[in-house]
Order: structure tokens, then sequence, then C-alpha cells
């Protein structure tokens, strides 16, 4: 068959086919909209007067950027006309907004809106993370506990890479495929198909300068990888650090490697850097899709029963086979292989 051409006909297919129905596919296609919206705003930098922070703090405690605050108003504004959602939520939000007359509506919409806004100003790629839940009960409002779902029940998800092409990877749970923005037409055209990660991998990404509040386990594992062909691991590693997820998990999914933001000392009260529902989730059910292992070094990211809207969590994510090493690393990897450092 061939491949649809951009993401209306790729959509198209998938419901013709029964694998979506239609309105997942309204809401693929908002999304895409407001994706291409926020894209055009992010091109004119300071020309549009978008550049800087905004003055305020999202629910994180963090300084908001302008952009962060305009990528959130196009994602609700937008999402929440779509008539297909019947909640939204977002990183930059403390709680959800819920649709009026909406509870009928079957999907829950969750996004972080601009992830890596920590780049904007010196002109490195920022994203959109986005994840779609189904609405447990529908006929009734959805309440928070309705967004805390496992990540293995996502309907789908995806993440806009906003860098010198504007691109889109999407999964519906049966692969991942990638999308990229014609500028001229204005649409995603489907680029990459089936996106495979390598199992093996010579390169990692992590904020070293975060080393000194790492965990034994992640100490004795960069430093293995940094020993290079004359150490435990017998090969050469590259590293490589963007500040902004959706780069670094673009370049995994174009090329292998492991992302990791482990859990560390930095900060005793927060378990994790990144948030579950707007990162952590989202970018494991890609990555898993397209091959690869998602995992917090201890147990499996998919499988977490969120206990709370803007739950953080370590992140260990990529080539399978190195995944694995990590977890070994924390004790908690294929019980059938020697411990890390015994080889």
């Amino acid at each position: 068959m061939t491949a649809p051409r951009n993401l209306s006909a790729y959509l198209e297919e998938h419901t013709t086919s029964g694998r979506i129905d239609g309105k997942l596919a309204k809401l693929l296609m908002t999304t895409a909209s407001a994706c291409r919206q926020i894209s055009d705003t992010i091109r004119r930098g300071a020309l549009g007067d978008v550049l800087g922070s905004a003055g305020s703090e999202n629910v994180q405690g963090e300084t908001q950027k302008k952009l962060d605050v305009i990528a959130n108003d196009v994602m609700v504004d937008l999402l929440g006309k779509s008539g297909v959602v019947a909640g939204l939520a977002s990183e930059e939000m403390e709680a959800p907004v819920i649709i009026d007359g909406g509870a009928d509506r079957p999907y829950l919409a969750l996004f972080d809106p601009l992830d890596g806004s920590s780049n904007i100003d010196v002109n490195i790629s920022v994203g959109t993370i986005f994840s779609v839940l189904r609405h447990p009960a529908p006929g009734t409002a959805p309440q928070v506990d309705a967004f805390l779902q496992p990540g293995a029940r996502q309907v789908c998800a995806g993440f806009t890479v906003y860098g010198p092409a504007t691109v889109m990877v999407l999964t519906l749970g049966d692969g991942a495929d990638a999308f990229t923005l014609d500028p001229e037409s204005g649409e995603f055209v489907l680029t990459t198909t089936d996106i495979t990660i390598p199992e093996e991998t010579k390169e990692f990404a992590i904020n070293a300068s975060n080393q000194r509040f790492w965990e034994e386990p992640v100490q004795r594992y960069i430093a293995d990888c940094l020993a290079g062909t004359t150490g435990p691991r017998g090969k050469n590693f590259n590293m490589r650090w963007v500040a902004s997820m959706v780069a670094d998990v673009y370049r995994v999914l174009s090329r292998g490697g492991v992302f990791m933001y482990p859990k560390d000392h930095k900060d005793p009260s927060k378990p994790g850097k990144l948030r579950l529902m707007y990162e952590a989730n989202p970018m494991s059910l890609i990555v898993t899709q397209a091959g690869g292992a998602a995992s917090t070094a201890r147990e499996d990211i998919l499988g977490i029963q969120p206990e709370a809207l803007h739950q953080r969590v370590p992140v260990v994510l990529g080539s399978k086979n190195e995944v694995l090493e990590v977890t070994r690393y924390h004790g908690c990897g294929d019980a059938s292989k020697k411990p890390a450092g015994e080889r």
C-alpha cells in the first residue's frame, strides 16, 4: 500500500480500517493545528516579541517564558473547542480544565505545551508533548482522578519538535511514524514510517552538571561508559545533551541512544525531574512502540499508577539493551546476567 502523504490521509486510513475512530482523528488534527500555530509563533522569535520571561511562575514553581504561556493558551483554546475532549491537563496549570457541556465526550488530553523552554532565548530546539486518554466515565464531568491512568492505557501519544524543520512523531499504539511540516502547504507530511530504535548503542544523553547528586549506580554506569574500550563496557561512548527532552528523544528515535534523567539527591523532596503524565508517559509509549524500552531504572514507566497530576519520576529510555544495562546497574535487570562491574 502506498504510504499516505499527509496527516489527514494517514488518519483517514486508520479510521477506515477501524484502528481509530473519527473523534480521535479530529483530536489529532486539532493538535496538529495547534502545533503548527506554535511553530509559526516560535519562528518569529524576537520579531514577534515572544522571547524572555512572562514574569510569572507555573504550578511547578518554575519561571514561565512568554512562549510557555502562549503555547499553553493555544493548546487549551483549540483542543477545548475541538468538541471531542471532556477535559484537558497541562504541565503549566495546577488543575485540569473541565470542558463545559463536554461530559459525554470520549477523550482526555494532556500536554506539555512547550518542552525545553529554557532553550528558547538561545534558539535551540523546543517542542510540544501530548498524550490522549479515554474518559473513564462518559456522562460525568472528569475530575482529577479521571486523568490518573497508567501510561499503558494511553490511546495515543506524540510530540512535535520545533527545530530546523518542524517534525511531529506520533504513535497510535501500532508503531511510531514521523511527519514533517511543509511550510508551503501548512500540512504535516508523512516522512518516516515504522521508526525503529537500534537495540544497541554507544551514545548516552544525561545532564552531567548533576553528577555530584547522582545515586551510586548511575555514577558507576556513567564512569564505565566514559572508560571506553579500556573499561568494563569495552567500547567508546559519545555523550549528547540538548536540555530539551523532545530534541534528545528525537535523536534517540533517529539513530539510537539512551536518554537519562535519573533519580538524584539534588532536591530530596522530588523523586525525579520529569513529569509522569506530560513527559515520561507519552515519550515512553512512543519509544517502546519504536522498539525501545523505558524505565525509572527500577520499574516500567508505563506500568506506574499515577498518584498526582504533576507527579515526577526518574526516566531512562531509548535503545532496549542499554536501558536494560542501566537497570542492571540498579540491581533490577536480567538476573541471569552478572551484576554490573563483574564482567
